[in-house]
């Protein structure tokens, strides 16, 4: 059970490593690619409530950095 966490929660951290890269590529909101759009819906909730706490600093956000710390302090936590 607690490997199919883990396994979740690498997910996750992909998940979050690819919605960094695209939005190099991609500007925000401008995307009609379903895996683009997925990928947003799948981290956004993570994401989001960062964001909240964590206020970008000029162009800079670093909410997913903040978001992948701390999912990789979980999955070592659940000794991943």
């Amino acid at each position: 059970m607690i490997d199919l966490i883990i396994f979740f929660l690498w997910l996750l951290n992909l998940a979050i490593f690819a919605r960094v890269i695209m939005s190099w590529v991609i500007p925000s909101g401008q995307s009609s690619n379903p895996l683009v759009n997925i990928i947003h819906e799948i981290t956004e909730p993570i994401l989001s409530p960062i964001r909240k706490i964590v206020p970008r600093v000029g162009m800079f956000d670093f909410t997913p950095m903040i978001a992948v710390v701390t999912l990789g302090i979980i999955i070592s936590v659940l000794g991943g």
